[in-house]
């Protein structure tokens, strides 16, 4: 029995000599530090990449419309929309920018029953488009003396090129309970 173990050992001994001169052949010590570390810094830097931590909760849900003004993002919204004017529910379309002021509102998403805040950032420099969605929805608007909660005001005044074009709504995050 023992001749036998050493006879496999010697044969596995073998192998694995035969296997390590044969990479050693093929691949230089350079070339498997840098994989080695390559591999090491890209396993590290994995975490830091941005994934979605929403579970896809936070937007438009099958059947949703973005383009109507009864979908739940513009609970406070008082515009035209910018996914029906070139742009996107969260981005300004080309040629116009974002006001460097804004309002927020709470808005419950259906899907989840939980509330988001929500900012609306008004898209300026450009003229307004025919044919794009006007909504005029104030649920919970504060008076015009609480100015981040009021949204009948030209927020492009902060702005360089003042004329408003439309609205976005981006969500900010979950509001507290």
């Amino acid at each position: 029995m023992i001749q036998f173990i050493e006879s496999l050992l010697r044969l596995m001994d073998k192998a694995t000599e035969a296997g390590s001169r044969h990479a050693a052949r093929q691949y230089g010590r350079r070339s498997v530090l840098a994989k080695t570390g390559a591999a090491l810094i890209g396993g590290a830097l994995l975490p830091m990449l941005p994934f979605d931590r929403t579970g896809g909760s936070a937007f438009a849900a099958e059947g949703e419309d973005e383009t109507t003004c009864d979908y739940w993002r513009y609970c406070a919204l008082d515009g035209n929309l910018c996914n029906t004017s070139g742009g996107t529910t969260t981005a300004c379309p080309p040629g116009s920018s974002a006001s460097k002021v804004s309002w927020v509102g709470t808005c419950r998403n259906p899907n989840d029953n939980k509330d988001y805040l929500v900012s609306y950032n008004d898209c300026c420099g450009k003229a307004s488009v025919s044919g794009s969605t006007f909504c005029f929805t104030s649920e919970r608007e504060r008076p015009g003396y609480r100015m981040g909660l009021y949204n009948d005001i030209n927020w492009c005044m902060a702005n360089t090129d003042k004329g408003y074009h439309c609205t976005v709504a981006v969500l900010v995050g979950v509001a507290d309970e």
